[in-house]
């Protein structure tokens, strides 16, 4: 099975990674890759001052990436957290009033506004979930259900990994109708048996009901961009049907973008 983009990948900026984007792209095009998205964390977790927009200048200046770098395809992307039970994103309570320079925007916009509109896409994800205490399985299904009608939002990001029980086939059944995809990502295995497990589940019941997904390493070092040997070894556990693999080329991914 040979899989040809990564699509969920992080850089030096994650302060918790290690690589520069284009040590990323260097590996991405040693693995033979076609498109690499550069996905680095738009979440709390990064800063104490996290409030303060000038942190994610980053993101504001994402247009002089190149599209083609190395013969690999890039993608300007996030992985931005939900924050709460309504689905929201990080950001969207947010004002960004002031720009890279510390001058005033002219435009009033939330923090998620002004980075969501400079990318490609965004993979919603969970990663604190104090917002999710003693909540019901089925307000954390819609939460997620929520979180994939997000226009800019593509991939529901390792929805196995994150300990919330929800309702697999109504999230499943969701993605597919929105034309939205199941993350399946590298970085969920070897933490324990139980997101191993559930990570089987979701992919059993995404091939039963047709939903596609997509498959990425979440990588936070260069090395691992593009390595995918333990979800590959899932996948054909449940000889899972590769036309459901939404982003084994570049081709077979495009049509999933925003227009």
């Amino acid at each position: 099975m040979e899989l040809r983009t990564d699509l969920h990948t992080h850089t030096l900026y994650s302060r918790h990674a290690y690589s520069t984007i284009e040590e990323n792209v260097r590996a991405a095009c040693a693995q033979n890759l076609e498109l690499l998205g550069v996905t680095d964390h738009f979440s709390a977790m990064l800063f104490p001052d996290y409030m303060e927009s000038k942190h994610y200048q980053y993101f504001y200046n994402m247009n002089c990436l190149p599209r083609q770098w190395y013969g690999v395809r890039l993608l300007r992307g996030c992985e931005a957290d939900i924050v709460d039970l309504e689905g929201n994103l990080f950001g969207h309570d947010i004002d960004a009033e002031k720009g890279v320079i510390d001058k005033n925007i002219s435009e009033a916009d939330s923090l998620y506004g002004r980075v969501a509109r400079r990318l490609d896409y965004i993979i919603a994800s969970v990663h604190n979930k104090d917002f999710t205490d003693n909540a019901s399985k089925s307000r954390i299904t819609d939460m997620y259900i929520k979180a994939l009608s997000n226009s800019k939002v593509i991939i529901l990001g390792h929805i196995g990994r994150s300990g919330l029980d929800f309702d697999i086939d109504s999230v499943v059944k969701a993605a597919r109708d929105m034309h939205k995809l199941i993350e399946i990502n590298e970085h969920s295995f070897g933490w324990d048996d139980t997101i191993y497990d559930r990570c089987k589940q979701i992919l059993v019941r995404c091939a039963q009901l047709g939903a596609p997904i997509c498959v990425s390493t979440d990588a936070h070092v260069s090395y691992d961009v593009g390595r995918f040997d333990n979800v590959v070894k899932l996948l054909e556990s449940v000889d899972f049907p590769m036309e459901l693999v939404a982003n084994r080329d570049e081709k077979s991914f495009m049509s999933y973008l925003p227009s």
